[in-house]
């Protein structure tokens, strides 16, 4: 991390990414995620649209599904915790499994928490503290990668970002419709860390005409994507990192 790039052997990386959540059809998560048996696909087409990174909501620890992925140059922002009703320490077992591989590009803690409570109705201070204590533990085995945390908007943020000092990066989800508006103006006002987009997108059913409509997905995307590359680290006075389409799965 220098400022609010992330540098890969000394040049910036911007991240064109997925959130990759492998379930099939009629399946349900976490229980039928299948990162395994969907990798060899699911790489190819990522690398043909172009995903430099995927980040998860539940660990990748089997190394040929790294190793596949990292085959296509696809980075991974590997999650480690999400659910509060692990152990703080739950992290360790994951992070030694996976540190050396060369396509982990940071760890990730919680996901939207503050919404979630860490999917168990935790209180704002007691994410805090929970995701404290699991950073320290991912800190103390391997010193190497940065330490992100997804946040849900920026209601709150400045507080979260004061309280979690270990966290290097922070994800930010949004849906905002077809602008992020003021977000990258706000985010840079609020902090001087480095900032992705954990999830952004839209739905590629339209509620306006009660179908699928492809097109305007595609179209909001776009428009979408386009001012995450306009407000990109990589130039001067960009401010986020890239961002994660939701969602590949």
């Amino acid at each position: 991390v220098v400022g609010r790039q992330i540098r890969v052997d000394g040049k910036p990386l911007h991240l064109k990414g997925v959130a990759w959540n492998p379930v099939p059809m009629g399946g349900v998560h976490p229980n039928d995620l299948d990162f395994a048996g969907f990798v060899e696909q699911d790489a190819a087409l990522m690398q043909q649209m172009g995903i430099n990174a995927v980040r998860t909501y539940e660990p990748i620890t089997d190394l040929m599904v790294l190793d596949i992925l990292w085959s296509r140059g696809i980075w991974v922002m590997n999650s480690v915790y999400n659910w509060g009703g692990a152990s703080a320490d739950s992290v360790v077992a994951t992070v030694n499994a996976v540190k050396d591989h060369p396509a982990i590009l940071m760890w990730t803690l919680g996901n939207e928490w503050n919404y979630n409570g860490l999917y168990v109705g935790m209180g704002f201070f007691d994410c805090i503290a929970r995701l404290n204590e699991a950073a320290e533990f991912v800190r103390q085995h391997d010193t190497s990668h940065p330490l992100a945390s997804i946040y849900g908007e920026v209601s709150r943020l400045d507080q979260a970002i004061q309280s979690l000092t270990t966290i290097d990066v922070w994800g930010i989800n949004a849906y905002r419709g077809i602008s992020f508006g003021n977000l990258f103006d706000v985010y840079a006002s609020t902090s001087e860390k480095p900032m992705f987009l954990g999830e952004y997108g839209a739905d590629a059913f339209n509620a306006n005409i009660q179908r699928e409509d492809q097109q305007s997905q595609a179209d909001a995307t776009r428009q979408l994507t386009q001012e995450i590359v306009a407000s990109s680290s990589t130039s001067a006075n960009g401010v986020c990192l890239g961002g994660f389409v939701f969602e590949f799965s």
